[in-house]
């Protein structure tokens, strides 16, 4: 295998309400909490306004936006590819879905040997 697995993706669900965000607040970032006060909910923030840093894996991109998990938290998904998606409800407190009637959720899947091999080679787990 020659393409390194993408780490996490987006229904389209989730990438329209991104989008809708992006168009009030600009620029986004998420950060996918490791669960304190909303639970492990992966949260939305106005981009800079949650700082990251060392102890921060940036696992990629939705739809341009960047998404962060702490370095903790990432050794028990590494194993996993997370698709962010979105229900009805209300999302975290701090999270700009909270407002809209629908929140952020991740579901995942266990990547296979095979994908583990590339991501591995590739240095991202």
């Amino acid at each position: 295998m020659s393409d390194i697995p993408v780490q996490v993706l987006a229904t389209d669900a989730a990438i329209d309400l991104v989008r809708k965000l992006h168009a009030k607040y600009g620029e986004l970032m998420f950060h996918q909490s490791g669960g304190c006060c909303d639970g492990s909910s992966p949260m939305c923030y106005p981009r800079g306004e949650f700082l990251v840093g060392d102890s921060d894996v940036q696992l990629g991109t939705v739809d341009g936006e960047p998404f962060y998990m702490s370095k903790s938290q990432f050794e028990y998904w590494k194993h996993t590819q997370l698709t962010l998606d979105v229900v009805p409800g209300r999302g975290g407190m701090f999270s700009l879905d909270g407002p809209e009637g629908l929140r952020f959720l991740i579901r995942s899947r266990v990547f296979t040997d095979e994908e583990i091999r590339a991501l591995r080679d590739a240095g991202r787990i």
